[in-house]
């Protein structure tokens, strides 16, 4: 849906895009529907897009109603493309704000300035485009510094232009990211009648729909050598979310005493002001140091298919409430989706590779999620322990049977304050939880409840980092894809047997 209301400024490129839509229609077999009736935002009739465009809207938009269906449609999974005046739309409206990733200031008049494309070749929106690249257009300013969460593709040269500026080396103006469970893509160009008969421009919009729709991606990691996740500037690649503030926090206003650090408002996204997730030196290496004291994930940037992830933790000393009297616990959480704060208002749903003392490489599904491992209840034990041989039982967190949590196989954890090394491995479906070279489980089928409360698969997502009141650190974090599952630990599962 190409949506168009105005309720302050209209620009008049506005029937040229709604011109090039129409051809983009008659070219492709897509279904475009065009409105300028905010009465089209219920959740019924959302359902009926894969993405919603906002083209060139201004000023306040949607009702509180319209507001929540909209939400909702984002957080189904659904896509979003921003042209231009998006970013001056609904500009009080906070989550809006965030979902874009800047607010509209001022600008310039029109003009030619130089665009240059950061990584162009990884999105399917800036793939045809060259480094640097000639554009006119009116070249937006913002309230603030674009959001850290997002990931930028284009930065106009403030050196190539006159007037308003932001005055900073880093001006960017074309961006995408991944936000609470939506696929959101935004470009400041567009001001101009003439942008729609750009072949460039044309073909970033073809490429940022797709992508939003989920049927194009960005250049997976390479196949032949590793992506270490920690080097150079760690913010390129991950986000922090901080939960809600358990009542035994200090040095923090409006700590609710009653409070066990699950049920109330997170402090959000890259709020994180007890340093709680920490980047440390060590011989020119990133290190990730988890305070624990609040729960948080370090989340990555991107989603992720068909891999192999591989890193170092090691425990520290520090406990924290509300688990002094429990084993240290961190995890990694995998296969993630939806919003941020989906389980205990601070993680996604998601798949979990447990990080716990003793327990490291166990499995809990997070909030929608299920899996089948072939596993067995050991005569005496009250939860089901993976048997490479055994029966293929489901683990789910959609009903309370079957249950949400398997035992790991065998316990191949260093002792405390050693170093162990972790991978997981994901392809179509099937995962490996290996802990110090061995493969402590297998997993199959993974699966995951939509919104319209179907079972269907789930093979991709974030990655998390847990902080849940442990110390703990990690490094070397790792990737690369794969084309199928690694001999070497394949045969470590090999006698599977099915029921």
């Amino acid at each position: 849906m190409v949506f168009s209301k105005t309720a302050s400024f209209r620009h008049k490129s506005i029937p040229a895009g709604i011109q090039f839509f129409t051809n983009l229609k008659n070219e492709t077999s897509w279904k475009i529907d065009f409105s300028e009736d905010a009465n089209d935002f219920t959740l019924e009739n959302l359902k009926n897009y894969n993405v919603v465009v906002f083209l060139n809207t201004t000023g306040n938009i949607l009702d509180k109603n319209q507001k929540e269906a909209f939400q909702k449609y984002i957080g189904h999974g659904n896509g979003f493309v921003g042209i231009h005046a998006a970013s001056d739309s609904e500009k009080e409206w906070t989550w809006y704000g965030d979902m874009v990733g800047a607010v509209f200031k001022d600008h310039p008049k029109v003009q030619k300035a130089k665009v240059h494309f950061n990584n162009s070749s990884l999105h399917p929106a800036t793939n045809h485009l060259k480094e640097e690249e000639l554009f006119r257009d009116e070249w937006y300013n913002f309230k603030k510094p674009v959001a850290s969460h997002v990931n930028v593709l284009a930065t106009v040269d403030e050196t190539s232009y006159t007037g308003k500026q932001m005055n900073t080396k880093n001006h960017p103006i074309t961006w995408f990211h991944h936000f609470n469970g939506g696929r959101i893509f935004y470009t400041g160009l567009g001001h101009t009648v003439t942008s729609y008969a750009d072949a460039r421009f044309q073909k970033m919009i073809k490429g940022a729909i797709l992508w939003a729709a989920d049927l194009e991606q960005i250049k997976k990691p390479s196949t032949k050598k590793w992506t270490n996740l920690f080097e150079g500037n760690p913010s390129e690649n991950w986000d922090v979310f901080i939960g809600a503030l358990h009542a035994s926090v200090k040095g923090l206003k409006n700590v609710d005493p009653k409070s066990d650090g699950k049920n109330a408002t997170p402090l959000g996204l890259n709020n994180d002001p007890k340093n709680v997730f920490k980047f440390e030196k060590e011989s020119g290496e990133n290190i990730l140091h988890i305070s624990g004291e609040i729960y948080g994930a370090l989340t990555s940037k991107q989603e992720y298919e068909n891999y192999h992830l591989k890193l170092e933790f090691k425990w520290g000393e520090q406990i924290w409430e509300p688990r002094l009297l429990r084993k240290r616990d961190s995890g990694i959480l995998y296969h993630c989706y939806g919003p941020n704060d989906a389980f205990w208002n601070v993680w996604m749903s998601s798949q979990e590779f447990q990080v716990q003392e003793g327990d490291l490489g166990d499995y809990y599904a997070l909030s929608g999620t299920l899996i089948d491992i072939p596993s067995e209840k050991i005569e005496g034990e009250k939860e089901f322990t993976y048997v490479k041989n055994g029966g293929l039982n489901p683990f789910s967190s959609t009903q309370r049977v079957p249950p949400n949590h398997c035992n790991k196989g065998f316990d191949n954890e260093k002792p405390h304050g050693e170093w162990n090394t972790l991978e997981l491995i994901s392809y179509k479906g099937t995962s490996y939880h290996v802990v110090n070279g061995k493969v402590v489980m297998a997993l199959y089928n993974s699966r995951y409840k939509n919104s319209d409360d179907k079972i269907v698969p789930l093979t991709k997502g974030k990655i998390q980092i847990q902080s849940e009141a442990a110390e703990v650190f990690y490094k070397n974090v790792q990737i690369k894809s794969i084309t199928n599952l690694p001999r070497k630990y394949k045969k470590q599962v090999k006698n599977r047997k099915n029921k």
